[in-house]
């Protein structure tokens, strides 16, 4: 009896376990002037593409941005080459590219930290 009462324990948390609630954007930060995926921007995709894959008609908005170092329009082409790689890497973990919208902000939406303005949000279940 124990090992049942066990068994669902662990299977009510499995079940809580996986990738935030639609209401709860994912985050991936960069450093300066950098639009690679590292290893944790990886995983924070692939957790945004399961949860993406299991709910098949929600839309995704992945929005870049960049600190305001530089010209506005380098940081707004660096915002869009971010936030496309992060899609691209979504297309690839099986995300339909039609459900995807890419927007780049540039230095809009600064944070009072230089490295946290370095993002690209990914909102699951927003247009």
């Amino acid at each position: 009896m124990r090992r049942l009462w066990v068994l669902g324990l662990l299977l009510a948390i499995s079940a809580c376990v996986g990738p935030p609630p639609a209401s709860q954007p994912l985050v991936v930060y960069y450093q300066q002037w950098s639009a690679a995926l590292d290893d944790s921007a990886q995983a924070i995709v692939k957790s945004a593409a399961t949860w993406a894959n299991s709910h098949p008609t929600t839309p995704v908005a992945v929005i870049g941005y960049a600190d305001p170092e530089g010209s506005p329009q380098s940081n707004r082409d660096l915002s869009h080459t971010r936030a496309q790689r992060v899609a691209d890497a979504l297309i690839a973990d099986g995300v339909p590219a039609q459900r995807i919208t890419v927007t780049a902000h540039g230095s809009v939406g600064f944070a009072m930290d230089a490295q946290e303005s370095r993002r690209v949000t990914i909102s699951l279940g927003t247009p």
